[in-house]
C-alpha cells in the first residue's frame, strides 16, 4: 500500500513538473514571438495596438539597427571575441583534461581539487585584481583582455566537462596503441582526441553560450565603444534609445541578440544531449 503511495506521489509530482515546464516553454515561446513581431512594426503601429500583427514587415527596423547604431559592429566584435576564446578555451582544457583523467602521477588529485575549486569562486569577486592585472600589462580596455578573461575564468569548467568523456573511454584503446608504438602525444592526437570529439563539440557548445550573453566582463574591460560585443551594445542601445522612443528598433536588437543561440539550441540541442549522456558512462 505504501509503495502504491509512493508510486502516486512520484506520478503526480512528474506531471506537475512536465505541466510547468510546458507552461513555461510556451509563455517563452509567446514572449520572443511578441519581440519578433514588434520588431517589424512601426513605432505608431507598436504604441496604437502592441498585440496587433504589423501591417507591412519594417525590414528597415533591422538596417537601422545594423548601420545608425552599429549593431553590426558589435555584432562582429562578439563573433571574434567569442568564437577566439572557445578555440582557446577547447585547445588548453582538452590535454589539461585527458592527462588529469587518464594519467596518474603525483598531484593528480590535487589538481582536480584545484580546478574543481576554481569553479567555485564568483567571477565578480575577481574584477579588481584581474582589472589591475590588464592595466599591469598595457591591456585593459581592449578585446585582447576580454578575450584572456573569457579562458581564464572559462577553464576549470571545461575541463571538468571533458575530463567526463576521457573517462567514458576504454583503457584498450591506450594499451592497444601502445603496443603498436605509439607515444602519449601520439595517441593523444591520433586516437582519443577524434573519440572525445562530442566531449569537445559541447564543450564548445556551452562556452559559447555563455560567453555570448556575458555582460559585467564585457562592460568593465572594454571601454571603446567601436570594440564592444552586442550584450554591452544592446546596453548602450537600450540607454539611447529612452530619449528617442524608438522602441521597434530596440525590439529588433534583441532579435539579432538572441537569435543564434536560439538557432545553436534548435539545430544542435541532440548533439549536446547526446554529449552530456555520452560523457556520463564510464566505461
Amino acid at each position: 500500500m505504501d509503495s502504491k503511495k509512493k508510486i502516486n506521489i512520484f506520478t503526480v509530482g512528474g506531471s506537475l513538473a512536465r505541466l510547468f515546464l510546458y507552461i513555461w516553454c510556451a509563455f517563452s515561446m509567446f514572449a520572443f514571438g511578441w519581440i519578433i513581431l514588434s520588431s517589424f512594426k512601426t513605432n505608431k503601429e507598436f504604441f496604437k495596438n502592441a498585440w496587433g500583427l504589423p501591417a507591412a514587415p519594417q525590414w528597415q527596423n533591422y538596417m537601422k539597427v545594423f548601420t545608425d547604431y552599429h549593431l553590426g559592429t558589435n555584432f562582429l566584435n562578439s563573433i571574434l571575441i567569442v568564437s577566439a576564446s572557445v578555440v582557446f578555451i577547447v585547445a588548453i582544457s582538452a590535454p589539461a583534461a585527458y592527462v588529469l583523467s587518464r594519467c596518474n602521477f603525483l598531484g593528480n588529485g590535487f589538481l582536480n581539487k584545484f580546478f574543481t575549486l576554481g569553479m567555485g569562486v564568483p567571477f565578480q569577486l575577481l574584477l579588481v585584481p584581474l582589472f589591475f592585472q590588464m592595466y599591469s600589462i598595457g591591456i585593459v580596455g581592449t578585446k585582447l583582455s576580454l578575450i584572456l578573461i573569457y579562458i581564464a575564468l572559462s577553464i576549470p569548467f571545461t575541463i571538468f566537462l571533458i575530463q567526463g568523456f576521457f573517462r567514458s573511454l576504454p583503457s584498450v584503446l591506450e594499451e592497444a596503441a601502445y603496443i603498436d608504438g605509439c607515444g602519449p602525444m601520439r595517441t593523444f592526437f591520433s586516437i582519443m582526441l577524434p573519440l572525445g570529439k562530442p566531449g569537445l563539440i559541447t564543450a564548445a557548445i556551452f562556452n559559447f553560450i555563455s560567453l555570448w550573453n556575458e555582460f559585467l566582463l564585457a562592460l568593465t574591460f572594454v571601454n571603446d565603444s567601436t570594440d564592444y560585443p552586442l550584450s554591452v551594445g544592446l546596453y548602450a542601445l537600450q540607454g539611447s534609445l529612452q530619449y528617442t522612443g524608438d522602441w521597434v528598433a530596440l525590439f529588433a536588437a534583441l532579435v539579432v541578440i538572441t537569435l543564434p543561440t536560439l538557432l545553436i539550441y534548435v539545430f544542435l540541442s541532440r548533439q549536446i544531449i547526446e554529449g552530456l549522456t555520452m560523457g556520463a558512462v564510464k566505461e
